[in-house]
């Protein structure tokens, strides 16, 4: 089963980072809030990190500040689609379906708990 990550990323301003296993890398979003149930929050897509950030908690290389975990488990993939991705969450923190969505004004993570 997939697993994903959300970090909390202190450069170079405060954010979360969402990733989500995808065979050999993780897809990933920038959050500029944490993820709220039932609250559709901002999200940037950004380039595709290393399968380690799955574990990692510390500095990040290049002077690019450090990150802390705010939860980890696993998923199912519900939808994959270059507009829309939705996952079925199992967290210690978030478990739910999480729905990632590309409008007008960009990207947008919603957490619908189950």
């Amino acid at each position: 089963m997939p697993r994903f990550a959300v970090l909390a990323h202190d450069h170079p301003t405060p954010h979360w980072d969402l990733f989500l296993e995808s065979g050999p890398v993780l897809r990933a979003w920038r959050l500029p809030v944490p993820l709220q149930p039932g609250v559709d929050v901002p999200a940037e897509a950004i380039a595709n990190h290393r399968l380690l950030y799955l574990d990692y908690e510390g500095p990040v290389s290049g002077g690019r500040g450090a990150v802390t975990r705010v939860d980890a488990g696993t998923f199912d993939w519900h939808i994959i689609q270059q507009d829309r991705v939705a996952v079925r969450l199992v967290g210690t923190r978030f478990t739910g379906l999480l729905t990632l969505h590309h409008g007008p004004d960009g990207w947008s993570a919603r957490l619908d708990p189950p």
